[in-house]
């Protein structure tokens, strides 16, 4: 169990300090301002800062040879926290809309992105969780998915309350749809899983689409249904 001081009282680190203190470990929370002392006293500091400003961060922090630093951002290499000689990185791989439901989360067995130094296995460990090791030169790609995963699947899903409403419908009668979809690509993979105009190639149907969109959402459903249409026929 690593003394843990975590900077940065924002969803991320309150979410990680939840959850770290449900499994008995001793966890400060304490903010970002004045930290040039944050890394006395214990053995891993993470820094649960906005992303623009770890590296600022990581430099006012005091060196101390035998803490391990890390920070929780998923497009970053170790690189934005010089100086210090101990680094580590910890991404969940999970949702945190806010603290509390993170916290639940992180100690539910989730996947995390790690690198540096063997603490942030340690922790994902302790968690319950599954460690990733994602190379620094892998570490945008790997937060692109992400991304595409958690924030696009929302931009989809607002679409479809948009497009739904203009026929009446809300959105809720389309949610057990949804999960359905994620349950059939986790056993089938992601082409088996398909279906649709797209999977079977008719563009009466798809016509039809258009014509019941408005401009905004038309763009995007034309751009995904040639997605769809190159899945089907394993093109890349």
């Amino acid at each position: 169990m690593a003394t843990t001081r975590i900077v940065g009282r924002g969803r991320a680190g309150g979410a990680l300090a939840g959850a770290l203190r449900s499994i008995g470990w001793h966890v400060e929370l304490v903010g970002h301002d004045g930290t040039a002392t944050a890394a006395q006293g214990v053995d891993l500091l993470v820094l649960a800062v906005p992303d623009a400003v770890v590296a600022g961060v990581s430099r006012a922090v005091e060196p101390v040879d035998s803490t391990v630093v890390a920070h929780m951002a998923g497009s970053f290499g170790l690189d934005v926290l010089a100086p210090h000689a101990r680094r580590a990185s910890i991404h969940p791989l999970v949702a945190l809309p806010n603290a509390e439901l993170g916290a639940r989360r992180i100690a539910g067995g989730a996947w995390f992105a790690v690198a540096g130094d063997p603490i942030a296995t340690e922790v994902v460990l302790a968690l319950g969780g599954r460690a990733l090791t994602v190379d620094d030169d892998d570490r945008a790609a790997y937060h692109a998915a992400a991304v595409i995963a958690s924030n696009h699947v929302v931009a989809l899903l607002a679409q479809t309350e948009r497009v739904a409403a203009s026929a009446g419908v809300p959105l809720e009668a389309y949610l057990d749809l949804v999960r359905a979809t994620i349950e059939n690509v986790a056993e089938l993979g992601s082409r088996a899983a398909l279906t649709g105009p797209a999977a079977r190639g008719d563009a009466a149907t798809i016509a039809r689409h258009l014509e019941a969109l408005s401009n905004e959402d038309r763009a995007l459903y034309e751009m995904l249904s040639e997605a769809c249409r190159r899945l089907a026929a394993c093109e890349s």
